[in-house]
């Protein structure tokens, strides 16, 4: 089931909402847990068991190893929730991969598995990793009751695209939270603007490159409007989810961390990734990088830990190997900054800077769309100019034409612009008592363009449910 669809918006949505208000604080977790059940039955009826077995597995796992905390024993059943919880990810998402490479390698013809992919896996395999992984530090204190912890790995509105939650950012929520007035109306309106980010700009942007792989006459202006298309389509398909997500654990009394702060403003690739998908960025440091020694080790020993990161940060995008190379490209990037090109760049103007960055980051994007290697290779010798095409033709035009308003709209909401707009007329007392009056008949209006759309469009993917 998606967010943006009229079943969960005008069915699922308000029903969930009038069940939880109306039972008393102690059922509202049981609440939440059934509707995320439900919610995760609408998409994957089947794989929900394997939801159920991983909350019920990383419950068992957490008792035993607070109560054998510092033993060889809470080690190894440390290892054992790891390994159930990257054996499900490696088989449902690498089986394939695995096998293919074996069969190019050693030209063997072992037959693909053809494994579906649960929806939301990478996601919720972190999330409890991490919950069993800080129990095991100490950082955190084994969950007593399982409908809480059950209801912390479920919980719909991050369930399946994000941000990626960890137990001790909502541990003292699942059993003590106020959904206040002003909390649940805060959130409603995140709710509707990270929607509208989805419908209005994401799909549009996602139509736009659908058009591009059907159309028969490309051009190599065609390759750099694409290459825009899908860089502004997967900013505010993901960015607009976490709002999403955020707005309505803020309605139930969640405080949820914040996964993007504007990374096309970024000066630095290393700036980049400290804005996007920060909740991802955040677990790979401290599960990964930090343990492996982090900085403080030999450069030559830092420089693997850099790539052990993202190679496996490419690797949970995908399996295939275009994201294996995306992942080291950023490594490589990331490593040519830290090493010589940083100090570079500070003493470069802004404009030149930004523009470094989008550049890499608009090209990365169009190595993480490809279909392949080959689609890879095709693509980029399409932006360059090499697959023979003219620069630009009377298609290529017609669909510049029909969409710069679009695009257009799209870089400005990319920026900070028009949120400190909206804050600068709210400074005032003036301003503040005519935006309380405008502001909700706004998110209304809204509401119903974005409806409008729903119902007449048919192109609504969320290009994340596929990690």
């Amino acid at each position: 089931m998606l967010f943006s669809s009229i079943s969960f918006l005008y069915g699922f949505l308000p029903i969930v909402l009038a069940a939880y208000f109306l039972v008393p604080k102690r059922g509202r977790n049981l609440v939440l847990l059934a509707a995320s059940l439900i919610f995760y039955f609408f998409g994957e009826p089947v794989y929900t068991a394997l939801l159920i077995f991983s909350s019920l597995s990383d419950y068992a796992h957490s008792l035993f190893i607070e109560k054998h905390r510092g033993t060889a024993a809470a080690k190894a059943a440390l290892v054992s929730s790891i390994v159930i919880n990257l054996g499900l990810l490696g088989f449902f998402k690498y089986a394939d991969f695995l096998i293919a490479a074996v069969n190019t390698v050693l030209g063997l013809e072992i037959p693909l598995l053809h494994v579906a992919l649960p929806i939301g896996i990478s996601f919720f395999t972190f999330q409890t990793m991490s919950y069993t992984i800080d129990v095991y530090r100490g950082e955190v204190h084994a969950e007593r009751s399982l409908l809480s912890l059950a209801t912390f790995v479920c919980l719909f509105p991050q369930l399946i695209a994000g941000p990626i939650v960890r137990y001790s950012d909502i541990a003292g929520e699942l059993s003590d939270r106020r959904s206040t007035l002003s909390g649940v109306s805060d959130g409603l309106r995140r709710f509707c603007m990270g929607l509208s980010k989805k419908v209005l700009i994401a799909n549009a942007c996602g139509e736009l490159c659908e058009t591009f792989r059907s159309c028969g006459e490309k051009s190599v202006l065609f390759y750099w409007i694409y290459a825009v298309a899908f860089t502004l389509q997967i900013y505010f398909d993901f960015s607009g989810y976490s709002d999403m997500a955020i707005g309505l654990g803020r309605v139930f009394g969640f405080s949820f961390p914040e996964n993007f702060d504007y990374p096309y403003l970024s000066r630095s690739v290393t700036e980049f990734w400290r804005r996007w998908h920060m909740t991802l960025g955040g677990w790979f440091r401290d599960y990964v990088y930090i343990p492996l020694g982090g900085n403080r080790v030999s450069k030559a020993k830092w420089v693997r830990n850099l790539f052990v990161v993202w190679m496996l940060t490419g690797l949970w995008h995908g399996a295939a190997w275009n994201f294996v190379l995306w992942g080291l490209l950023f490594g490589v990037l990331l490593a040519v900054e830290k090493l010589w090109l940083g100090r570079r760049l500070e003493r470069a103007p802004g404009g030149v800077r930004h523009l470094y960055v989008m550049l890499l980051v608009v090209l990365s994007f169009v190595l993480f769309n490809a279909d392949g290697l080959a689609g890879a290779a095709g693509d980029f010798a399409g932006l360059f100019g090499l697959a023979g095409l003219p620069f630009s033709n009377a298609v290529t035009l017609y669909y510049l034409k029909s969409y710069a308003v679009l695009m257009l709209f799209g870089v400005i909401g990319a920026t900070p612009l028009a949120k400190r707009g909206w804050e600068r007329v709210r400074s005032s007392a003036a301003g503040e008592r005519v935006l309380t009056v405008l502001e909700p008949a706004g998110i209304a209006v809204l509401l119903l363009v974005v409806t409008a759309f729903l119902v007449d469009g048919s192109f609504n993917p969320f290009l994340y449910f596929r990690f």
